[in-house]
């Protein structure tokens, strides 16, 4: 397995154990709730995380094998897709496997250690915010995902991408710059 495969993997493999946890303990009755991304419910946020990892395979042509419906049951649909995607990282012969990408060529790794874990860090946090969850995100993942949008530069702010950023005060603290940045309310 290549570095770049194996830190992924190993990164990749924290944030959806942090999702994991998040998806596990929203009461059934709260998955309907709304979440701050218009006209998404919690099930629709996870839903889009799902779609997300759904796609990433067939950007380099791997089938993705069906499985639950977020509709009927979140929390094994979630448990499949990330053992899914933990399955394909884990295989260099898939991992590796290139596309041409927002940024140029990439892998299939850099896709999931760009794109996907910052769906997982920002999209937990919608989760939690929909469910009454525990809304903390490591101040390590919050400077990743800041990165990330650096990345993105005007692309974030296309239409179905992220809203107009949301003012916070001038002492706000890092997550609550990135989930303004982001346009949430923090």
């Amino acid at each position: 397995m290549s570095r770049m495969t194996e830190d992924t993997a190993a990164r990749y493999r924290r944030l959806a154990a942090d999702l994991t946890r998040r998806v596990e303990t929203v009461p059934a009755a709260r998955w309907d709730s709304p979440s701050p991304c218009a006209e998404w419910t919690a099930r629709g946020v996870l839903g889009h995380v799902i779609e997300a990892h759904e796609r990433a395979p067939g950007f380099v042509g791997l089938p993705w094998p069906p499985g639950p419906s977020v509709d009927d049951d979140p929390v094994a649909a979630w448990a499949h897709t990330r053992d899914r995607t933990l399955e394909m990282l884990e295989d260099p012969s898939r991992a590796e496997l290139e596309h041409d990408g927002v940024f140029g060529r990439t892998s299939l790794a850099q896709t999931v250690g760009t794109f996907v874990c910052f769906d997982l860090i920002v999209h937990g946090w919608d989760i939690a915010r929909a469910t009454g969850g525990d809304e903390t995100i490591p101040p390590g993942d919050v400077e990743d995902a800041f990165a990330f949008t650096a990345r993105l530069g005007d692309m974030m702010r296309t239409p179905g991408v992220f809203g107009p950023a949301v003012p916070v005060p001038d002492d706000a603290d890092r997550q609550a710059q990135l989930l303004g940045w982001l346009g949430r309310q923090p």
